[in-house]
């Protein structure tokens, strides 16, 4: 294929590789040049910039570093874009950030969690979401998928500090069979057990009390700098100005505050487990 056969409206991976090629050449670099300074062949490059191979998240970093790029305007952030296309709006961005926050402070309403779901329960929600049509099954796959990536990216020294609080209908919902709210129950107090992690059930009581209603995130980056993701049944939104994120994080170290300790909250998912109300 030809470059001048290239139409960058024809796919994201065509807008993707029509993005490389056009950098590439405003630094006066043949695919050869890019190859070295990628660590890739340049059979590969030009497969990329043809869209005859799909990016991957190693090629694009690397072709970040290779043309100094940071922040938003990134290859990695727009191979996300590709790859999560069936996720919302700023979600992919959120989860570049997430992999390398410092602290992860989270709400959540209705369902565990990403960063603490069971493969089982990620896939029962993932495949109910095929069954309703939303999303196809092949995105079904990507979302357990980037369940998986999430949590592995967790694993890192020093690891964040992670921030739970769940609302009461998170842990009160039944999903899959109940050996699958069983594990994942069982998941949710071995998390809440690391020395890394606070884990807080907010209760159905504290009606007004809890000063959100939809799913949040806030991130502290490892400068200090802070993020909030918040998002409805169809946008999200990545907040980074501090005008704004500053009275959300206020407002969740109110949540804590409002909501059972760890312990407490521990006890209430363990009752939950033997079938205590």
């Amino acid at each position: 294929m030809n470059k001048n056969d290239l139409n960058p409206n024809a796919s994201p991976e065509a807008a993707y590789g029509a993005r490389l090629r056009s950098l590439r050449e405003a630094r006066g670099w043949t695919q050869e040049g890019l190859a070295k300074r990628t660590e890739y062949s340049s059979v590969h490059i030009s497969a990329v910039e043809n869209a005859r191979k799909p990016p991957t998240l190693r090629f694009s970093r690397s072709a970040d570093r290779a043309f100094g790029l940071t922040g938003e305007d990134t290859f990695e952030r727009q191979y996300r874009e590709i790859r999560h296309g069936s996720l919302l709006e700023g979600f992919p961005e959120f989860v570049g950030y997430e992999g390398r926050a410092a602290e992860i402070r989270l709400y959540e309403v209705g369902v565990i969690p990403g960063l603490l779901q069971t493969p089982e329960y990620a896939t029962i929600l993932a495949d109910s979401a095929v069954k309703r049509g939303a999303i196809t099954a092949e995105q079904a796959q990507e979302r357990v998928a980037l369940v998986a990536e999430r949590q592995a990216a967790l694993v890192r020294t020093p690891p964040p500090l992670v921030v739970v609080v769940l609302d009461e209908s998170c842990i009160r919902r039944p999903i899959g069979e109940p050996a699958v709210m069983d594990a994942q129950l069982a998941r949710l107090v071995e998390f809440a057990e690391l020395p890394n992690t606070m884990v807080q059930v907010a209760p159905f009581e504290m009606g007004t009390r809890r000063p959100f209603d939809l799913p949040l995130y806030i991130l502290t980056m490892a400068d200090r700098s802070l993020m909030s993701y918040a998002e409805s049944a169809q946008r999200g939104h990545l907040e980074r100005d501090n005008r704004f994120v500053l009275p959300i994080l206020t407002a969740y170290h109110q949540l804590q505050a409002e909501a059972p300790s760890r312990t407490e909250s521990v006890a209430v998912i363990n009752q939950l487990r033997k079938g205590t109300p």
